[in-house]
């Protein structure tokens, strides 16, 4: 072997015992020259007449291993080339390892697998998807992945699910693969109009647009709408005069009034069973939702039961006479006080649990944390320079609102102040929020709607936070609740409104009940 070439030689041994007559059993040594010549054969090799035997040798010698010694020789072999020669190998390799499994899966009579890779995708790449090949598509398209993203999105995004509803395309969802389900090039087009009506309904909250319906309580004696809650069918409201009013969603005709308080209904919630509400008469009344019977009276509080809330088999009331009583509701006729929780000084304005926390605030400026499993106190938050009228717990997150005018956001776990909302000109009454905003309902009869993410950055300007000012309401506004779609507040003024930000018409002028847009699928 000629001297420079001794570097670029790799000695491979093959170890084998000699014939039995020979007495001396050392190995046998075989030199194979594997050089650093281009693989291209554009340089000459050295010893050019053995290259082709010491090839066909090292190839019998690579065939009689394991894999795994097979691949710790090329990783030898490997390091001992030049960059150059690594750049042959990756483009040689490169196709090699690339493999279209989105075709050669159905193929092997596999297409559920395929469709089920794809239908993680977005939007965006299932369109690019689209784009790949016929086979791509192919299996898009029978693998109805436009209406699988579609269901998904409704499963998981409220705003998704409500515009299901509202625009009827719900019905073409959640179906097998029957002659009534529309075609994937239906939901294919149906997918951007869905985010063309979620732009249009997020630019209706910034700029106020909205459709406005009103209802007139006509409470008899003293007027007034303390409290409200509703559904896709009704609104449940507690007036002032004792009573309790349910109204059609829809025609706003009043269907139903309770009565059998004595006091104002101050505070109410309902589920599928049962309505419960609280009352200045300083008891707790528990109804029959459809038939509106009453179930039970819970009288415990001495003063006016001022703010309620019930889930999952637990009840808190607090009253006037500052204290907060939690209740255990085995059913709507058996309900049991717990334990009573005092340390407020004042009135108890509002509460609000989950599984981890009671959180109570109070005209005394303070807000208090409960363990709700062993109901002992856990901290004080202190910011609110008068009392605080509402508040709503989620998370870790507490909004509160108060007489000072201002609207606060807290930490519930360290406690501390993250932000101070302030532009209302009367006492804060009602407060609610949802992932993107807060809405404000004041004694100066305006309802504010805050950015939510903004008002969480400290770094975003004051300025930039109340998105829009809404000003309808003739008096005090009382109680609000809100979703995607709408506002439903009521006042002082004996009044409800709705505030409609679905079926807004694009010159500014509202719409009727309608939907603005309905996906109908025609077979042909």
């Amino acid at each position: 072997m000629e001297p420079e070439m001794e570097d670029k030689t790799l000695e491979l041994m093959n170890t084998s015992v000699m014939d039995s007559q020979t007495a001396d059993r050392s190995p046998k040594i075989t030199m194979f020259k594997v050089t650093n010549g281009p693989l291209t054969g554009s340089r000459k090799r050295p010893s050019e007449g053995n290259y082709e035997k010491e090839k066909d040798v090292c190839i019998q010698l690579f065939d009689q291993w394991s894999e795994a010694d097979q691949v710790e020789f090329v990783e030898h072999l490997i390091s001992r080339m030049c960059h150059y020669q690594h750049g042959h190998i990756n483009s040689y390799l490169k196709p090699m390892l690339q493999r279209d499994f989105i075709t050669a899966l159905p193929a092997q009579g596999l297409d559920h697998i395929a469709e089920n890779i794809l239908s993680f995708l977005d939007a965006r790449s299932l369109c690019s998807a689209e784009l790949v090949c016929k086979e791509w598509q192919r299996v898009i398209s029978e693998g109805m992945l436009w209406k699988k993203l579609i269901e998904r999105m409704v499963r998981t995004d409220p705003l998704w699910k409500g515009l299901s509803e509202r625009h009827q395309w719900e019905k073409y969802l959640f179906k097998n693969r029957t002659t009534e389900v529309p075609p994937n090039s239906y939901y294919r087009s149906l997918y951007p109009k869905i985010i063309q009506d979620i732009e249009t309904i997020e630019a209706n909250w910034r700029c106020g647009r909205h459709n406005l319906q009103r209802i007139q309580c006509r409470s008899e004696n003293s007027k007034g709408v303390y409290c409200l809650q509703y559904d896709d069918e009704k609104i449940i409201s507690g007036l002032r005069d004792n009573s309790i009013k349910i109204w059609d969603k829809q025609t706003l005709e009043c269907l139903k009034i309770l009565t059998g308080h004595t006091g104002s209904v101050l505070c109410l919630q309902y589920d599928e069973r049962v309505i419960v509400t609280g009352s200045s008469d300083s008891t707790v009344r528990v109804w029959d939702v459809n038939s509106g019977e009453v179930l039970n009276t819970l009288i415990h509080h001495n003063e006016a039961v001022l703010h309620l809330r019930f889930c999952n088999g637990l009840m808190v009331t607090c009253s006037k006479d500052r204290s907060i009583a939690v209740w255990d509701m085995a059913s709507p006729t058996d309900i049991s006080l717990r334990r009573v929780l005092v340390g407020h000084r004042a009135a108890v304005n509002v509460v609000d649990f989950d599984d981890k926390y009671i959180v109570s605030a109070s005209g005394d400026r303070t807000i208090k944390v409960w363990s709700t499993s062993t109901c002992e106190f856990v901290r004080t938050l202190n910011g609110h320079k008068r009392g605080i009228a509402c508040l709503q717990y989620r998370d870790r997150l507490v909004v509160s609102g108060s007489s000072d005018n201002t609207i606060r956001l807290w930490d519930i776990e360290c406690g501390a102040c993250l932000r101070v909302l302030e532009g209302h000109e009367e006492l804060v009454r009602c407060i609610r929020f949802d992932n993107k905003r807060i809405v404000s309902g004041a004694y100066d009869g305006k309802i504010k709607v805050w950015d939510l993410q903004a008002a969480l950055d400290p770094r975003a300007p004051a300025s930039t936070l109340c998105l829009r000012t809404l000003v309808e309401h003739s008096g005090r506004v009382f109680r609000l609740q809100f979703d995607e779609f709408q506002i439903i507040s009521s006042s002082h003024d004996d009044t409800i409104l709705i505030w409609d930000f679905l079926n807004v018409s694009t010159n500014g002028q509202t719409e009727g009940r309608s939907p603005s847009r309905t996906y109908t699928y025609i077979s042909r």
